[in-house]
Parts: structure tokens; sequence; C-alpha cells
């Protein structure tokens, strides 16, 4: 976990970063943890105290937002893409999953292209490579948004730009507990479900947020600078090595 004893963590301690979904249980979390290591955070999200209000499903207003942002405070050395929703609509999930991702994305890495440096963390989901049943528009969405990110850091690391992935599994966010009916289906989630061929959590516990946000501060560190288009699975073995 990433506190206060982790200022200073180097490539982090004094740059601007960006967070989209700032207001959500893994957003917030990334926000603490890379003002712990450092860096000056402007939190996107559509409400929430203290957040710069950004629907990351507008392309235009988060172009107007970017170039907000860096006309007040200076470039932006850092950006995680945090928005995120969990729904049975196909076209939600597609607009904010991965639709977002590809906005704020592109505008990063035009502002970030002609300085020759940059950093980006896509936060996907270990489902955009693991088949789940009844959550096929969820899947799909983080599928294309993993897949983005590694073409656009592809494209962009002659550059000098890394972008990365964190594919979370199940975390303990209000999204999680939204699909909870009862104190079972925590214990239902780490053994898995055969006849939906889906696997338990070999670690036997859910994550914490803190767990995804420091798998962030690692991946925007120097520790990883030489680190790109790696896709992280934060899911306490759930996926194996699929």
């Amino acid at each position: 976990m990433i506190d206060a004893n982790a200022a200073g963590v180097a490539g982090i301690a004094g740059r601007r970063a960006v967070v989209t979904g700032a207001n959500g249980g893994i957003g917030r979390a990334v926000v603490g943890a890379l003002r712990a290591a450092g860096a000056e955070v402007d939190g996107w999200d559509v409400d929430g105290p203290g957040i710069r209000p950004v629907d990351v499903t507008d392309r235009s207003g988060v172009e107007a937002a970017w170039r907000a942002h860096e006309e007040d405070v200076g470039p932006v050395d850092l950006v995680v893409t945090a928005a995120g929703v969990m729904t049975d609509d196909w076209d939600r999930c597609m607009a904010v999953n991965a639709g977002g991702v590809r906005h704020v994305l592109d505008a990063a890495v035009s502002a970030m292209t002609p300085r020759g440096r940059g950093c980006a963390v896509v936060i996907s989901s270990n489902a955009g490579t693991t088949p789940r049943a009844e959550m096929a528009p969820y899947a799909a969405s983080k599928a294309a948004a993993t897949s983005y990110a590694r073409s656009v850091g592809l494209a962009t690391a002659s550059d000098g730009l890394r972008v990365n992935i964190v594919s979370p599994g199940s975390t303990d966010t209000p999204m999680l507990r939204g699909m909870w009916s009862s104190t079972t289906d925590r214990d239902a989630v780490l053994a898995g479900d055969p006849h939906r061929y889906r696997l338990g959590i070999p670690l036997q516990r859910i994550a914490e947020p803190a767990d995804i946000a420091a798998a962030v501060v690692f991946l925007a560190s120097d520790a990883a600078q030489h680190v790109t288009m790696h896709d992280l699975r934060v899911d306490g073995g759930a996926t194996l090595d699929m």
C-alpha cells in the first residue's frame, strides 16, 4: 500500500497528474496514492467534492478540460483513466469504458508527444481478457480499452511516452457491492462458480482499492521506466496466467 511515508517516489514527486473517475472507489484511491507519492493531482469525474466536472464520453469536453488544466497549472506528466461503469447496456459500457479511454488518451498523446515525455495508465479489468458469463458488454468494452491502450503505447513509444494497463479483478468498491444481494456473495466470489466457468480467487481475498492504486504508482514511477504496453493483472490469481 502507498501512504504518506511514500512521499517522493522517483518519477512521480512534483509531477502533474490527471485522474479520471476520481470520485469512484479505485479512482479515489489512485488520487490519494499519487498525492502521497508527491504528485499534484487534478481529479476528474462527472461530479463530487473537489472534482473537475468532466464527462469522458464527451470528446470535445475532454479536450477543453485538458487545455484548461494545462493553461491553469502547466503540462500534465501523467494520466490515469479510472472512469468506468458496469452495466448490461452495451452502448453505455462502450461509451464510458472504451470511448472514455480513447478520448482521454488521445488528448494526452496530443499534448505529450511534442514534449517527448509522458505516462498513461489505463484501469481496465481482467474481464477484458477472460470471458465472463452475463458480462458481455462490460468485458467487450474493457477488451477494447486494453487493446486501444496497447496500440497507443506502441505508436508513441519512440516519442518517449509510456502507456500501461492495470487490470483488477473483484475489488471492494461500491460498484462491486452493488452487485451483491447477501453476505454470502463475497464467499461466492472467492470460491468461484464452475457452472459459469469462473475461477475463484486463489489468494482468498477481495482486492482493496489501495491494491490497485499501488500498482498504478509503480507503473507511473521510474521503477517502471522500461515498462510499456504491459497489462498488469491485479486479481489474486483469478485469471491465472491467461
